[in-house]
C-alpha cells in the first residue's frame, strides 16, 4: 500500500509532459467513449449464374426500405431486373456506360431513394481491366503494372461513390468458381473446388458490411456480417424480412449529425467596402462593375474598387 501512495504522489507532483509527450497527451484527449450510431447498409451478394442476386437483393431491399420506401435499380445486366417488376415496386435505370465514370454518374443520380441496388458491379470491373489494357498499350509500352497507377485511383473513385451514397446500397457481383489442385491419399493430383471468386477488384469485400456467397441452390452463406448476427449462417432464399431484421440492427444506435459545412471567410475587401458610406459604396460598386465587364480578374477588380473608394473617402476628409 506503502508503494502505492508513493507512485501516485510522484506522479501528481510530475511536471507537465514536454515535446513530443505532451503532443501524445494532446492525441489521447482526442478520444471518446465509442457508441453505435445510426447506419446505412453496404451489403453485396455474390455467385454464379442463377443463383438468384437479383431477385435477393430486390427482396432485401424492399424490406429494408419498408412498404413505403423507395427502390432504385441501377442495372447493367440488360434488362434483367425488370424482369421482376411484376413483384417488386422500384425505379430502374438502364446503365449502359459501364465505365467508371457511367456508374458514378448514375449512383449520384440516385441520390434521395432510400435504397439502391446495382445489378452487377461486375460490368465496371470489366471495363476497367479493358481500360487498364488500352493505356498500358498507348502509354506504358505494355507495362499493365505501371497502368494501374492510372487504374487504382478510378476503382477508388467507384467505391468512394458507393461510400457516399446517402442511403442503403446493395449490390450484386459475379463469380468464377475457383479450383486449386491436391495430392489424394494415392499421391495422384486432382481438382478441388475451392470456392467462389467474385469477379471484382481485389479487396473490395472490404468495403461492405455484409456478404453473401450466394449458391445455385440459392443459399446465402454470410461469410461477412457486422451485425454480428448473422456471421457464418446459411439462409435460404434471403427476403424482406431478412432485410428487415438488417433495418433493424442498422436504426439501433445515436442519430448521425452531420456538420454544416464550415461558411468561407469573408473576404476583408468586400467587408470594407460594406462599411463605406452609401454614396462610396455605390461607386465603388460601379468601378467593379466596369473592370470586370472589361475582362479584369474579379480579384483585381475588388482592389481596384478598394482603392477608388478609399480615394473618395480621403478626398471628403480633405474638403
Amino acid at each position: 500500500m506503502e508503494r502505492a501512495g508513493a507512485t501516485a504522489a510522484v506522479i501528481g507532483d510530475s511536471p507537465a509532459p514536454q515535446g513530443s509527450d505532451a503532443k501524445g497527451g494532446e492525441m489521447m484527449a482526442r478520444f471518446r467513449k465509442a457508441t453505435k450510431a445510426q447506419a446505412k447498409l453496404r451489403a453485396a451478394g455474390f455467385g454464379p449464374s442463377g443463383s438468384g442476386k437479383t431477385m435477393s437483393m430486390l427482396r432485401i431491399g424492399r424490406g429494408l426500405a419498408g412498404p413505403t420506401g423507395t427502390v432504385a435499380v441501377i442495372d447493367t445486366e440488360r434488362g434483367s431486373a425488370s424482369k421482376y417488376s411484376d413483384r417488386f415496386d422500384f425505379d430502374v435505370l438502364d446503365l449502359i456506360d459501364h465505365t467508371v465514370q457511367g456508374y458514378v454518374e448514375a449512383i449520384k443520380s440516385a441520390h434521395g431513394y432510400d435504397v439502391l441496388v446495382i445489378d452487377s458491379l461486375s460490368h465496371g470491373w470489366q471495363s476497367l481491366l479493358e481500360e487498364v489494357e488500352k493505356l498500358a498499350k498507348a502509354k506504358y509500352r505494355g507495362n499493365t503494372w505501371s497502368a494501374w497507377s492510372e487504374g487504382t485511383p478510378l476503382q477508388r473513385k467507384l467505391v468512394n461513390a458507393i461510400l457516399d451514397f446517402p442511403g442503403h446500397v446493395l449490390a450484386t457481383i459475379r463469380s468464377k468458381t475457383e479450383w486449386t489442385t491436391v495430392e489424394d491419399s494415392r499421391g495422384k493430383k486432382a481438382p478441388q473446388r475451392i470456392g467462389m471468386a467474385p469477379e471484382q477488384g481485389k479487396g473490395i469485400e472490404y468495403e461492405f458490411d455484409l456478404l453473401l456467397e450466394i449458391s445455385t441452390e440459392h443459399i446465402a452463406n454470410v461469410i461477412k456480417d457486422r451485425t454480428g448476427r448473422f456471421q457464418d449462417r446459411l439462409i435460404d432464399k434471403p427476403d424482406e424480412e431478412f432485410g428487415r431484421q438488417l433495418a433493424l440492427w442498422l436504426a439501433d444506435g445515436e442519430p448521425v449529425t452531420v456538420a454544416p459545412p464550415p461558411s468561407p471567410a469573408a473576404d476583408p475587401r468586400v467587408v470594407e467596402i460594406g462599411e463605406y458610406p452609401d454614396a462610396v459604396k455605390d461607386a465603388c460598386r460601379r468601378v467593379m462593375r466596369a473592370a470586370i465587364d472589361s475582362g479584369i480578374s474579379k480579384n483585381d477588380a475588388i482592389d481596384q474598387a478598394v482603392a477608388h473608394g478609399r480615394e473618395l473617402l480621403t478626398t471628403a476628409e480633405v474638403e
